[in-house]
């Protein structure tokens, strides 16, 4: 079987859970997942029946003639059943190719109208539209697979092994908590105000005096607000800046009590290592099925407005201009949800 699914790395490590469980489920199946090159790391892990491959498409693959090369490419391992992810321009003239090839496929169902009416601005109808999980399961399911999506971690449960990360990480200490801070996004609707995240860590480091905290983000304008936090508060560290690589990251962030992270990849990340996650919400909302894989949406930090959400990827300008659904979350909010997630999770090992 053939997946695709190029995109963002956010929407690319919510297949990771399906491919997973379909592999686990079907070990005679040989799977290869299209993607693209930033994209191998959320693959390393798998079940030996998965492999990868690699398609630049902004440039070894750009236009009709890359994408006819690209289906050159393809066409020689020998598929028999293709599963496209995406349903985009590039991966529908890929199936265009293949349907003409009388080859086995299938396509994602995006519930487009039912997102068009969660984001309306005149009748909103605010119901939880499938996942995306739901929704690539679906296509699999179409192809003769269905799968049980019972995914936990790409890890063993004992998590990474830190000894492959730089002396600054260490090792855990008894009794220390490890907390993820991830304060950016793509998109300006979905980035909680920098002013008010410096103030909840400054809480969470107030009310958690016995934690180290790990600074997620990789622009070079996140760069630099990280260095400043990392230097202002001793028990914060810039993650990335050290670590240089998704692997590692990884790794770090299965070792993680509780991340707090933006509507974006870094809260996909820390799910695909089984790490909980507080995540914060402001012009998107979970129900368009973007909550991070087997994340409670009790643990969405959120605010209710009539126009909330206006936007199904955060995309969209404000139609208020003051973008008061992420602006009106209070850092004691944020810090109030990650001590219930931390108390949850002391009382789970507590009685284990």
């Amino acid at each position: 079987m053939l997946i695709i699914r190029f995109s963002a790395i956010g929407d690319v490590a919510m297949t990771v859970p399906v491919v997973y469980s379909l592999a686990c489920q079907y070990p005679s199946l040989r799977i290869s997942v299209l993607s693209r090159p930033f994209a191998r790391p959320l693959f390393e892990h798998m079940p030996s029946n998965v492999d990868f491959m690699e398609a630049d498409i902004k440039r070894e693959y750009r236009g009709i003639k890359g994408l006819n090369a690209l289906y050159r490419r393809l066409v020689a391992k020998n598929f028999t059943a293709i599963a496209d992810f995406h349903d985009i321009l590039r991966s529908n003239y890929l199936r265009l190719r293949f349907n003409l090839a009388q080859f086995k496929v299938a396509h994602i169902n995006k519930h487009r109208s039912g997102k068009r009416r969660l984001t309306d601005q005149g009748h909103k109808v605010l119901v939880q539209q499938p996942t995306s999980f739901e929704n690539y399961a679906e296509v699999l399911a179409k192809l003769g697979y269905p799968v049980k999506l019972d995914f936990t971690s790409i890890f063993p449960p004992e998590g990474g092994n830190l000894k492959e990360l730089p002396e600054a990480i260490g090792q855990k200490k008894e009794g220390e908590t490890w907390i993820g801070v991830a304060p950016f996004a793509g998109h300006k609707g979905k980035i909680y105000p920098l002013d008010k995240m410096e103030a909840a860590i400054r809480l969470i480091l107030q009310r958690h005096p016995n934690s180290r905290l790990f600074l997620f983000g990789g622009g070079p304008n996140e760069i630099e607000t990280l260095n400043l936090w990392a230097e202002e508060l001793p028990p914060c560290l810039n993650a990335s800046t050290l670590l240089h690589g998704m692997h590692n990251e990884l790794i770090l962030m299965s070792h993680l009590d509780a991340m707090v992270s933006m509507d974006s990849a870094n809260m996909h990340l820390a799910s695909l290592v089984n790490a909980p996650v507080v995540s914060v919400w402001g012009a998107t909302h979970p129900y368009a099925g973007f909550l991070g894989w087997n994340q409670s949406i009790d643990n969405a930090v959120q605010v209710s407005l009539p126009c909330r959400p206006c936007s199904v990827y955060g995309k969209k300008p404000c139609h208020r201009g003051d973008y008061a659904c992420i602006k009106n979350i209070t850092p004691t909010m944020i810090v109030d949800k990650l001590d219930s997630v931390l108390n949850n999770k002391r009382g789970v090992t507590s009685r284990q």
